[in-house]
């Protein structure tokens, strides 16, 4: 498996980053390049690219993920937050060339009320106003956990917005079991059959990151409630099968777990202890 965390780029952009991964002796990670608390985005020139790129060479990083602002909102109806979205977006999309990322990841968006098939519209005018075919990473939309007004909770809804998108070519998917399971699915259960709906819904082909959470809330909660692994209601077994299924292999699992316990977690996944010592310390970051 390739399997990191959401971790920092706090002081020294990527350096940051790839040092805090090692720490927990991760094979990939995921940041975020601006705060989702808003404001002007530190200069992507800043993050000191080069050298941490050569660090990840020598230490077998790969695959890196960056999450899009939360901030974003391309399903709104109101201009001025739909236009925010698109050029916050189109911002990202040049930011993630520059560091050579393959992926980024973002919510598809919430409808605040106007309904879901509203809500897919919007998002794929975005999209189309944003994509010219171009882009050298692709566009992960994550599913979503069934909470308030988000769009992309059903696999379904992630397939209509792809098929009203012209570059689609330029569109993948990131899961989250959390989400997953949150929305109805019972991946604790039947992993392989929420991978066959996927596949003839969307295609696996189009799935190129998950995020690997645990659930503090049960089954088809329609709760983003994440939890440590082995910690939640979808429990360490049904990860385990998981993050070890064949189908996502290739691809960047990244933790998004409370508490800074991402190096036990990454030790637990990959077999190397059987559970999460009670009061293991702090040494890293909440999502």
């Amino acid at each position: 498996m390739k399997i990191g965390a959401n971790v920092s780029i706090a002081k020294t952009g990527l350096l940051k980053a790839v040092e805090e991964s090692i720490s927990y002796r991760a094979d990939t990670y995921m940041i975020y390049t601006r705060s989702n608390r808003g404001g002007a985005a530190k200069p992507i020139d800043t993050f000191h690219r080069d050298e941490a790129q050569a660090i990840m060479e020598q230490s077998g990083l790969s695959d890196p993920v960056v999450h899009l602002s939360y901030l974003v909102n391309l399903a709104s109806q109101k201009t001025d937050t739909f236009e925010y979205g698109v050029m916050i977006l189109t911002e990202e999309i040049q930011r993630v060339s520059y560091l050579g990322f393959k992926y980024i990841v973002m919510h598809p968006g919430s409808h605040v009320g106007t309904g879901t098939a509203a809500g897919i519209k919007r998002i794929a005018e975005g999209l189309n106003a944003i994509l010219t075919g171009e882009e050298p990473l692709s566009i992960c939309l994550e599913t979503m956990a069934g909470d308030g007004s988000k769009v992309g909770n059903q696999l379904e809804e992630i397939a209509e917005i792809m098929a009203l998108v012209k570059h689609r070519e330029k569109l993948a998917v990131c899961i989250d079991t959390c989400h997953n399971y949150s929305a109805g699915y019972d991946i604790v259960n039947d992993f392989d059959g929420f991978l066959s709906r996927f596949d003839d819904t969307i295609g696996l082909d189009k799935l190129k990151v998950a995020h690997i959470n645990d659930s503090k809330t049960p089954f088809d909660s329609h709760k983003d409630r994440h939890a440590n692994i082995g910690r939640g209601s979808l429990g360490v077994d049904a990860l385990l099968r998981i993050v070890r299924h064949p189908a996502l292999a290739q691809i960047p699992l990244i933790l998004e777990t409370p508490g800074g316990l991402y190096r036990h977690e990454i030790a637990l996944l990959r077999g190397e202890t059987e559970e999460l010592p009670p009061d293991a310390p702090s040494n890293g970051e909440e999502e």
